[in-house]
């Protein structure tokens, strides 16, 4: 027979055991079935109790460096100015919000949602934005130096004039967007999607290109001297002009300049 105890209380706050009488074999017993078990379920409730109350996200809380609003919905919120430093937003949904000049700097919006959100002049250096949504955004002015937007889904987004120096951008979706006067230096597109994408007067100096999909990629004014990994096959399918400046080895084809579109 073997007694096991049900502690209702904490032991420091005068609990009782209360206690049932199971008859357990020798056997069973003596082969340690019996105590491996109650081993492992005292260990999962102990690590179940360490379980700090921070690794759950506070839908609820106020907005602030370091807030974590993991897979919470907060959809169109006025956030201008905001000081979301660090914010764990992992798989939040935040469409439709306005978060014009906000800082979210090192913040982690991971696989979030920021569909029609506008974001214009906001600080994004050092965010964590991978396989982030974003939608007919509005990104004009922001700052995203080394951040990372690794297969983050940017169709139609307006990047005009942003600063995507050093930013991560291996394999992210930019179908039509707009990234005019846009700062890309060092940047690495390898394998973007810049399908009819308006790159005209960016800077790419350094930027990886490679397998990037150019297809009527508008490149006009764009001095592609120094990008890197471009070949003639990318370029035989953008769009450019007269001033644009391709590099060595490449020439531009006959069908430049590409008839507009709208």
């Amino acid at each position: 027979m073997v007694a096991i105890g049900d502690r209702r209380q904490h032991p420091g706050c005068g609990g009782k055991i209360i206690g049932m009488q199971i008859p357990i074999s020798g056997s069973i017993w003596r082969a340690g079935v019996v105590p491996r078990v109650a081993g492992r379920v005292a260990a999962l409730l102990l690590a179940l109790a360490l379980v700090p109350l921070a690794a759950f996200a506070g839908c609820d809380d106020a907005p602030g460096p370091g807030v974590d609003w993991n897979s919470c919905e907060k959809y169109r919120l006025l956030l201008r100015k905001a000081d979301l430093r660090g914010a764990k937003l992992g798989a939040a949904d935040l469409n439709g919000s306005d978060l014009e000049s906000a800082n979210l700097a090192g913040a982690d919006l991971s696989r979030a949602s920021v569909d029609r959100v506008r974001l214009s002049n906001a600080e994004l250096g050092g965010a964590r934005l991978v396989q982030l949504s974003a939608y007919r955004t509005n990104f004009t002015k922001a700052r995203f130096l080394k951040a990372d937007l690794t297969k983050a889904e940017l169709s139609r987004s307006n990047f005009t004039d942003a600063d995507l120096t050093g930013a991560n951008l291996t394999k992210a979706e930019l179908p039509r967007a707009v990234l005019q006067g846009a700062v890309l230096l060092g940047a690495n597109l390898t394998g973007a999607d810049l399908s009819r994408t308006n790159l005209a007067n960016t800077k790419l100096a350094g930027a990886k290109l490679a397998q990037a999909r150019m297809f009527r990629t508008r490149v006009d004014g764009v001095d592609l001297s120094l990008a890197l990994g471009l070949v003639q096959g990318q370029i035989d399918t953008a769009c450019g002009d007269a001033k644009t400046v391709l590099p060595k080895g490449l020439k531009a084809p006959a069908t430049w300049p590409c008839a507009k579109e709208d």
